[in-house]
């Protein structure tokens, strides 16, 4: 009777074991697909939006995109996945605050989440780099919603777990209410503008018009505050070299005929341009440090320069506000002046990296407060180094993002004896069939030093 109880338990209990681990192994994992003939969430995604509006030549197609270097993300099908999630970001502010490309469970730590939302109150009004997609046409809400929901759900490369339903919802996400820039209070600065104008579609649009500051007497500018609509490339403040070559006041000049080739007339007049101020951010800001600023003459001019991209297929808008702010000339201790460095002697092969080294040197001695770079999308690395005299060939600047280029501040500010100066050494990754010379479309390629500096 006992060894036949024994028998029937040890039966019993092996049988439970086996049930028990059945049901286990029946459960379904993080990764698992609960329902084999549905499409998973992330291959919608990647058929529906990526594939349409990021994985395209130019932009997140693969590692030979001209701008890989600047964000290091490929979203085509086969490796998108192990791109995204899980990886750290190359964008500063996003790097900085600990987000991640996505972050699973957490689409308010996923840099993707952020960058897909147009509007600025979406994070706070903080600036992670330019929306995406760069120059189109904003996610649906829909499309944005089946994103968050994906990344909510542990951003899985299979199975199901959003709605597909919400990638047919094709309600706009984002309608601009561009608030235009308030104008410095008077006795506390000027303001430039650039009224509203159309970015025809699949254009590229840049332009330059000079504007009369409206200063009656010498002014002192410490300050600049740039703002621009979406899709903008960049803002740029230009003063002249020489002043009896000035271009017709309030006059448009386009850099781009209508069907794309350069418009000569327009690109001569830039020939006269010195650097006073910018940024690519669509809200850009510069402070001089204490007891230093730029002195405008009376009855001063400047060329306003925004570039914007339209990759959609409608048109789109630009608008731009610069606002000068000024000090009384009893606090300014320093003058400063503007550093334009440019080199155009380039010519980059099809097909293979060139490094491209460049000397300027000073006539009289200088003191360096700030270095920023300007080049085009092929340039991986920018480097600029200290040329002659005791620090020669220290190298004081590097920049590896070229669409927001760093802009270096030198508390210490850097010391140039007369005959020493700075080297730019960029190296450029020519991933086109082409040989790419220096000039000013987005398809040629730049290399400038700009900055700011005064003289002993």
């Amino acid at each position: 009777m006992l060894r036949l109880s024994i028998r029937f338990f040890l039966r019993y209990t092996t049988a439970a074991a086996f049930a028990a681990l059945a049901i286990v192994a029946c459960q379904p994992k993080a990764t698992d697909d609960p329902n084999p003939t549905e499409t998973a969430s992330f291959a919608l995604m990647q058929d529906r939006i990526f594939a349409t509006s990021c994985a395209v030549t130019g932009c997140h197609a693969s590692s030979a995109d001209n701008t890989f270097n600047q964000h290091k993300l490929v979203l085509e099908k086969s490796v998108a996945y192990s791109y995204l999630v899980g990886v750290a970001p190359t964008q500063p502010t996003a790097k900085a605050e600990g987000l991640l490309r996505v972050k699973a469970f957490s689409a308010d730590k996923s840099l993707l989440f952020h960058k897909l939302n147009f509007g600025a109150q979406h994070h706070g009004g903080k600036t992670y780099g330019s929306p995406m997609p760069l120059g189109g046409k904003p996610l649906s809400v829909g499309q944005i919603e089946f994103v968050r929901r994906w990344i909510e759900a542990g951003a899985p490369e299979k199975g199901n777990v959003a709605d597909e339903k919400l990638l047919d919802d094709t309600t706009p996400s984002y309608v601009e209410t561009f608030e235009p820039l308030a104008a410095p209070a008077p006795g506390e600065g000027f303001q430039l503008k650039v009224d509203k104008f159309e970015v025809a579609p699949n254009f590229e649009r840049e332009l330059f018009v000079r504007r009369m500051v409206g200063n009656a007497q010498d002014i002192y500018v410490n300050r600049i505050l740039l703002r621009a609509r979406t899709n903008s490339h960049h803002l740029v403040l230009y003063d002249f070299k020489d002043k009896r070559l000035l271009p017709t006041v309030n006059e448009i000049r386009d850099l781009r005929n209508p069907n794309g080739s350069l418009n000569v007339a327009t690109y001569l007049t830039m020939q006269n341009h010195l650097f006073l101020g910018g940024g690519s951010e669509t809200n850009t800001e510069y402070v001089f440090p204490e007891g230093m600023a730029i002195m405008l003459p009376a009855n001063s001019s400047l060329d306003v320069n925004p570039h914007y991209y339209n990759r959609t297929s409608q048109v789109l808008y630009g608008e731009n506000y610069a606002n000068l702010y000024t000090v009384p000339k009893e606090k300014v201790q320093r003058i400063v002046q503007m550093l334009d460095l440019n080199n155009t002697n380039l010519n980059l092969p099809p097909g293979q990296r060139t490094t491209v080294t460049k000397d300027f040197t000073f006539s009289k001695a200088a003191k360096i407060i700030m270095l920023t770079s300007h080049n085009h999308e092929l340039a991986e690395k920018f480097v600029i180094k200290i040329k002659g005299g005791p620090r020669n060939g220290e190298v004081v600047y590097e920049n590896t993002d070229w669409a927001h280029p760093l802009k270096k501040n030198y508390p210490t500010p850097i010391s140039l004896s007369k005959g020493e100066g700075l080297t730019s050494v960029v190296t450029y990754n020519n991933t086109t069939a082409r040989t790419v010379t220096f000039g000013l479309q987005s398809t040629d390629e730049m290399n400038i030093i700009f900055g700011y500096y005064y003289e002993e």
